[in-house]
């Protein structure tokens, strides 16, 4: 299985976690998140769709970092994140986030971080799609400030303990 991949495919996050189980021997904490599009956006406003572009080399690369960042930073088995791009509707899944430690600590704390990195630092393009009208959209500051936990003032990643 790849351990970072975009695709325009619907994401199975029941399969992904079933495959990434089986090639683990070593995991006693294995950590999951689904991502999925929501009905409604901040303004209440229903949501058709969201629309994501990459740049796949730029985005793949950065993530495959962000990957290698969290098994420097913790003991981890493995990692993986599939992320969907194109035209993605409520309900669908658009990212899936996978951690294996032997402890449940580290395995939190990697897919926390792998999550922060892909709402803020990934290289993606967001459009959300409502009854209203299509507008892009940016990461939040709460966005900026969850990501900001794990750096430090000379821009290392670290997390704050």
């Amino acid at each position: 299985m790849p351990i970072s991949t975009l695709t325009d495919a619907p994401i199975s996050a029941p399969d992904l976690l079933t495959g990434f189980q089986e090639e683990l021997e070593h995991s006693g904490g294995i950590v999951s998140f689904s991502g999925v599009v929501r009905g409604k956006n901040a303004e209440g406003e229903r949501v058709t769709s969201l629309f994501l572009q990459a740049h796949p080399t730029l985005t793949e690369r950065g993530i495959q970092a962000a990957l290698d960042e969290a098994k420097e930073r913790w003991p981890l088995e493995d990692c993986l994140v599939r992320h969907r791009v194109g035209s993605i509707a409520p309900g669908e899944t658009i990212v899936f986030v996978a951690t294996a430690s032997a402890h449940r600590r580290a395995a939190f704390e990697a897919a926390d971080f792998l999550m922060d990195y892909l709402k803020t630092k990934a290289v993606f393009w967001k459009k959300e799609v409502t009854e209203a009208g299509a507008a892009w959209i940016e990461p939040r500051a709460a966005d900026h400030h969850d990501f900001g936990r794990w750096q430090e003032a000379e821009g290392t990643l670290h997390a704050r303990r």
